[in-house]
């Protein structure tokens, strides 16, 4: 019913939170964003397809994969799930959206090794990423923002609700208009005329325009200074955190992040909640978030499994 309270608008489900190396708790990189009847992968570590079926979120509507980088330990799972998919999944497309560097490297895995010249039992899109708007519907928008990594062609991901005018049913109760299609075209914008006569516009029943919730997915990274914008009031923000600032400058050497940096962005856009994955085997969970929570107090690290459901943070 227009009015009603909706769901989350996004899940975020982590499925892989180690760095480079799987630990035995954490696999490698690999979320899944939902977003009503869409659901998107963010990175492919490793290991990825069973950490799907351990979720218990299987491969249903899968079948658009965003990749924050080339590196191996984000896409060396594509090769297992095409198989999959291959064999056993009725997956008539797929798509795999990336810079153009990662593209290269995921074309040779794919057709190279996985495939070795191999007609696919599906379609297989292999989409270029720049930055900028990706996708966009009556009420999501998916963009990408560059990314400061080793290597070109890194990006983040933004998936936002699109700002709008929340529909007053109280109001709409006053005017006597009724439950059904006519309030559905005051939400549209529609102006209306009741039985009576009497006409109704949106401006009667909508109150001011409000931002929509925004999810910001960042992977690994080497600096936060050219990120604050494509963060600022996140309600969630995804990133990793693969040092502790006593080893900051081995993280500069290598293109990461410490616990510390993260928090400092967090603080800096004004995020709703900071969520720290890409975490070493050198440190203990408890050590991260103490460093993070310092300097940003709405943090948790995530764990392998841990299903979030993001709303705005003034809700």
């Amino acid at each position: 019913m227009a009015g009603s309270r909706e769901p989350p608008l996004f899940e975020l489900t982590f499925l892989g939170t180690s760095a480079s190396a799987p630990s035995v708790h954490r696999g490698l990189s690999a979320q899944v964003v939902s977003y009503r009847e869409h659901r998107f992968l963010i990175d492919c570590g490793e290991g990825t397809q069973r950490q799907i079926l351990q979720a218990g979120i299987g491969f249903r509507r899968l079948k658009r994969i965003l990749i924050t980088h080339g590196h191996l330990d984000h896409i060396l799972g594509l090769a297992g799930l095409l198989s999959t998919f291959s064999r056993w999944e009725a997956i008539e497309e797929l798509e795999i959206w990336a810079g153009k560097h990662a593209l290269e490297r995921i074309h040779d895995l794919l057709f190279g090794v996985v495939l070795r010249g191999a007609r696919p039992s599906m379609r297989i899109d292999l989409v270029p990423v720049e930055s900028g708007t990706l996708l966009e519907e009556e009420s999501f928008r998916l963009s990408a923002i560059p990314v400061t990594h080793r290597g070109p062609g890194c990006y983040g991901f933004v998936f936002e609700e699109l700002a709008r005018r929340p529909f007053l049913p109280e109001q709409a109760d006053r005017l006597g208009v009724p439950a059904g299609p006519l309030r559905r075209d005051l939400v549209a914008g529609k102006p209306i005329h009741l039985p009576d006569g009497r006409k109704v516009s949106p401006d009667d029943v909508l109150g001011p325009l409000r931002r929509g919730t925004r999810l910001v997915h960042i992977g690994d990274c080497g600096r936060t200074d050219d990120l604050v914008e494509g963060c600022r009031e996140a309600d969630g923000l995804v990133i990793e955190a693969t040092y502790l600032e006593v080893e900051a400058e081995m993280a500069r050497s290598f293109g990461h992040l410490t616990a510390r940096q993260a928090a400092e962005l967090a603080a800096a856009a004004g995020v709703g909640h900071l969520y720290l994955t890409h975490i070493s085997r050198r440190y203990r969970e408890r050590e991260v978030l103490e460093e993070a929570a310092a300097v940003f107090p709405n943090v948790s690290v995530a764990r392998d499994f841990d299903r979030i459901q993001i709303r705005r943070s003034d809700d």
